[in-house]
């Protein structure tokens, strides 16, 4: 019984353990030049920059679709530091999946993808990286 514990709790110990930096950097390449997940998860200033200091700390959807889309998503919530996850596990699930631990998927604009393993593992990495 002691085995199986063990053997399930290396399952998830790569999300678990600290992460290295080249697997950071990998998760904020990932996060930021390609998802570029900061256009609506982050505030701007007066001058549309980015307001760096609240990256990726949740922000209002600012546009709306032209026509009605069910569900459109009023909010982008923070993800710095995964506040919506209580676990690597959960997150990487959503990551992977698309759906979160009720089973649901992410309410448009949020794009529909689904990250492989590693690159799930890199952005949770970058994510939790970022906690305040």
């Amino acid at each position: 019984m002691k085995r199986l514990v063990a053997l399930a709790w290396l399952a998830f110990a790569p999300a678990l353990l600290a992460a290295d930096p080249a697997q950071i950097e990998h998760g904020r390449y990932l996060v930021e030049q390609v998802g570029m997940c900061g256009d609506c998860h982050s505030p701007r200033k007066p001058n549309g920059e980015f307001d760096r200091e609240q990256w990726l700390q949740g922000e209002l959807i600012n546009f709306k679709p032209e026509h009605p889309v069910p569900a459109f998503a009023a909010i982008a919530p923070p993800i710095a530091g995964l506040p919506g996850y209580a676990t690597d596990a959960a997150a990487l699930k959503f990551l992977e999946t698309g759906t979160n631990a009720q089973g649901k998927l992410a309410m448009p604009p949020r794009p529909q993808i689904r990250l492989n393993h590693d690159d799930a593992l890199a952005v949770v990495a970058y994510l939790r990286s970022l906690k305040k």
